[in-house]
């Protein structure tokens, strides 16, 4: 039996350091920003699930299924992940931002073989240095425990997966594969690397 994967993007932040612009929209290369996550991650997932507080008919043409956080109070991706794990059918769901316009094109089955190795609830990824919470497969059965401890007012990711069974899969062979884009030089800078 092969598992279903659906994924996730969020795209529910404000971007304060954007200029409150929406992330997800601003363009790199001619595209918003969420096209080039999608590119990167469509051929490997079943469906793909957009988390946007805002702007949601914009997203709609990307996804057949937008929502918003089930609190509101932009309480960060742990917000947008417990919304997300109660809209999918799938057997994993993979979380990942719509500000890494470069992630892997082999993400989810790396992921997936460190989860299984590890007999894991679920699998981060890290680019060799730091682990990059908001890019991880999990079981949409954990939703409860994400919502008992965001309830509890908690917000930091790696919290929350430390107490769980975590494998981590290293992506060091992709050194820009998580680069993040948070400002508008940000942006500029991605440009120019992307396209010399």
């Amino acid at each position: 039996m092969s598992l279903r994967i659906d994924a996730v993007i969020l795209a529910g932040g404000q971007a304060r350091r954007m200029g409150g612009q929406d992330k997800g929209l601003v363009e790199l290369i001619g595209k918003p920003m969420i096209e080039h996550a999608i590119d990167r991650i469509r051929p490997q997932v079943k469906e793909i699930l957009i988390n946007a507080n805002r702007n949601q008919s914009r997203y709609a043409e990307y996804a057949n299924c937008v929502f918003g956080d089930e609190d509101s109070g932009f309480l960060g991706p742990l917000a947008g992940m417990v919304a997300a794990m109660g809209k999918t059918q799938a057997d994993l769901l993979l979380v990942v931002p719509c500000d890494c316009p470069c992630l892997p094109r082999d993400l989810v089955p790396r992921m997936l073989a460190a989860m299984e190795a590890a007999d894991a609830d679920l699998a981060v990824a890290s680019d060799g240095e730091f682990e990059q919470p908001v890019v991880m497969l999990l079981k949409p059965q954990l939703r409860d425990s994400m919502k008992a401890f965001l309830d509890a007012g908690e917000r930091k990711i790696d919290f929350w997966y430390a107490k769980h069974k975590v494998a981590v899969e290293s992506f060091a062979d992709q050194p820009s594969a998580f680069v993040n884009v948070n400002t508008p030089e940000q942006v500029e800078q991605l440009t120019q690397a992307l396209t010399q």
